[in-house]
């Protein structure tokens, strides 16, 4: 196991290193139509580009890479439990080091990044209603079996991997305002906001969270890790009921603010994602547009940086968007 203190920029700097030759760095696009509306100037971190089509890849790919390192991965390999973009990672990189993978998933797990993990060589086991009885499931797995047990948010290497793409974004626009971040268990918001403050201590790192799965905006709030009885959102990647303690610790430390959107919301920003750029996150990845639209005139005249987490939308996402687009001026 490696070590469990909260990672720093030397460690993010250590894993550029290491996914390297895995990863291209993602594109950071200047996009023009939604500026102009939104009154400021706005930028998109296409995290959709990597190959698993989600920011989580750099995480998994830095800790396997560690782990084979230090030797001490034994011969039952890796174990995760998600809801699709950290098992994908998990699984790509246990696919790049020759690795066993088995990934346990919801029942109702997005059919489209099951198949993402099975076709990289990953069992999948879909057990339970959400994701936390699917993480339940596979630590008992680990447990019994010793397979690694990849934690989705209390593992210092995926954040500090997760961390690179920030530090593309700020090498890029080291003169940003604001950064915005979707937030699910939060290992995404506390890499940027670790790499934003390391580098420019006065931006804004925004946290932005679905109002029906607010585990982490409430623990921001109270200090305390906070639980909800239920994930009320169609945001697949947003839909956590528990908050976790390392990435709650360094939100609290280095993010400003945690924002709620609604599905509604959520949904409008993928709309207008895919009419002005013809990309189509899915709803996690577009719940940084849909803060920044929320919160357009207090944001006026900022230069924005939003991360666009992923695309892997399931049918059942795109349907009511595609209605969206037939149907509506998304543009007041």
């Amino acid at each position: 196991m490696v070590d469990e203190a909260n990672p720093t920029l030397a460690d993010v700097l250590q894993a550029r290193l290491r996914i390297r030759p895995y990863l291209e760095p993602t594109p950071l696009v200047f996009a023009a139509e939604i500026s102009r509306h939104i009154g400021a100037e706005v930028w998109l971190k296409c995290e959709f580009m990597l190959p698993t089509r989600a920011f989580k890849v750099r995480g998994g790919l830095n800790l396997v890479s560690r782990e084979v390192e230090l030797q001490t991965l034994g011969s039952s390999g890796l174990t995760a439990a998600s809801t699709g973009n950290h098992g994908q990672s998990v699984a790509y990189a246990g696919h790049a080091f020759g690795l066993p993978v088995t990934i346990f998933a919801p029942q109702r797990a997005n059919p489209v990044k099951v198949k993402a993990m099975q076709e990289l060589g990953a069992g999948v086991q879909l057990v339970g209603e959400d994701f936390d009885e699917a993480r339940e499931a596979c630590e008992s797995y680990a447990h019994k079996t010793g397979a690694r047990y990849v934690h989705s948010m209390n593992e210092p290497l995926l954040v500090a991997g997760v961390g690179t793409a920030y530090l593309e974004a700020l090498m890029q626009v080291p003169t940003a305002d604001v950064l915005v971040v979707p937030i699910g268990g939060g290992s995404g918001a506390a890499a940027a906001g670790l790499v934003a403050k390391s580098i420019n201590p006065d931006i804004r790192v925004i946290g932005v969270q679905a109002e029906g799965a607010p585990a982490v905006y409430r623990s921001f709030r109270s200090g305390r890790l906070e639980t909800t009885r239920a994930a009320n959102t169609a945001a697949e990647g947003l839909a956590t009921r528990v908050a976790f303690a390392l990435p709650v610790n360094m939100i609290r430390q280095y993010v400003d603010d945690i924002v709620l959107v609604s599905d509604a919301q959520m949904q409008r920003a993928q709309a207008l994602l895919f009419q002005d750029l013809r990309v189509f996150p899915e709803m996690a990845g577009a719940a940084s547009l849909a803060a920044a639209l929320q919160f357009a005139d207090s944001w006026a005249g900022s230069r924005i940086i939003l991360a666009v987490t992923g695309a892997n939308a399931s049918f059942q996402e795109i349907a009511p968007v595609w209605d969206l687009l037939k149907s509506e001026n998304l543009w007041p």
